[in-house]
């Protein structure tokens, strides 16, 4: 069913973290869940402490050193692909880490931002974090807060609180304001012209793909209940359950690079 709803085209893919897993970045739920964060950091605590952001921060400064090395899977170049063959309406991802772009995809828009730029919380100005990272290296010489082993989807390592402490925080380099990735935090908003837009999305397609999402997140799963509520067929490809699955006209459990890959070669 798959091959077919791709070749009649005018597909909406919504994407998560299970679409990065292959290249190196764990997802929270799925089979590589293995850096699950008890609680995790709310806008309003990054916001309110100076602490807050001084530890997340410095996780964040050693978990870009993975996120940065990242590059494209198989997954990400077979949707890059489609897109290419004129199959795809566009691309909604729930992921932060830039790989779809970085594959070559075009019209993507990333539901909860990206973490290859840093926002000023004071004067709004973006930068790039490859920026931010020169930067915190250069405050934090020889830094090193212990293992990077376990890396978040989100991009920071897991470190204790208290190998924290030493790491020196900069900040915006125009206002001095206090910096934050321009990422949706939990309690945080998704902004409203974004939401839209992609509800219009999926109104306008002809068919939804959800890729390596377990949709338990509301910010992605409102767009399949409103597919259904349309109705724009949705098929899941997931390597487990989802939220989403009552709502699914078909259901795929499979690793996402295979599919994906044999899935454009019978397109061919």
């Amino acid at each position: 069913m798959l091959v077919d709803v791709i070749a009649t085209g005018n597909v909406l893919v919504l994407s998560g973290a299970g679409l990065s897993t292959e290249s190196g970045i764990p997802d929270y739920r799925g089979p590589t869940g293995l850096a699950r964060r008890a609680t995790p950091m709310t806008y309003q605590t990054f916001t309110a402490s100076a602490d807050a952001r001084r530890r997340y921060w410095a996780r964040s400064h050693l978990g870009w050193r993975h996120i940065g090395q990242a590059v494209p899977n198989r997954g990400h170049h077979a949707v890059a692909e489609l897109g290419r063959r004129g199959l795809l309406a566009g691309i909604i991802t729930q992921n932060v880490d830039g790989l779809h772009q970085a594959a070559g995809a075009s019209e993507v828009t990333e539901l909860h931002g990206s973490l290859h730029q840093v926002v000023c919380l004071s004067c709004g100005q973006r930068t790039a974090r490859t920026d931010l990272h020169r930067r915190l290296a250069a405050a934090n010489p020889g830094w090193d807060a212990g293992s990077t082993a376990l890396i978040n989807p989100d991009g920071d390592a897991v470190l204790a609180d208290d190998a924290t402490d030493s790491f020196r925080v900069v900040d915006c380099a125009s206002c001095h304001g206090a910096l934050k990735p321009d990422v949706v935090f939990f309690g945080e908003n998704v902004p409203r012209p974004r939401v839209e837009a992609c509800y219009a999305m999926v109104e306008q397609a002809s068919s939804m793909v959800v890729l390596g999402s377990s949709l338990t997140v509301m910010s992605g799963f409102r767009y399949v209940r409103h597919a259904a509520k349309v109705p724009v067929p949705v098929v899941i490809v997931n390597q487990g359950p989802t939220r989403g699955d009552a709502y699914a006209a078909a259901t795929l459990d499979a690793p996402l690079g295979q599919i994906l890959t044999d899935l454009v070669a019978a397109l061919a």
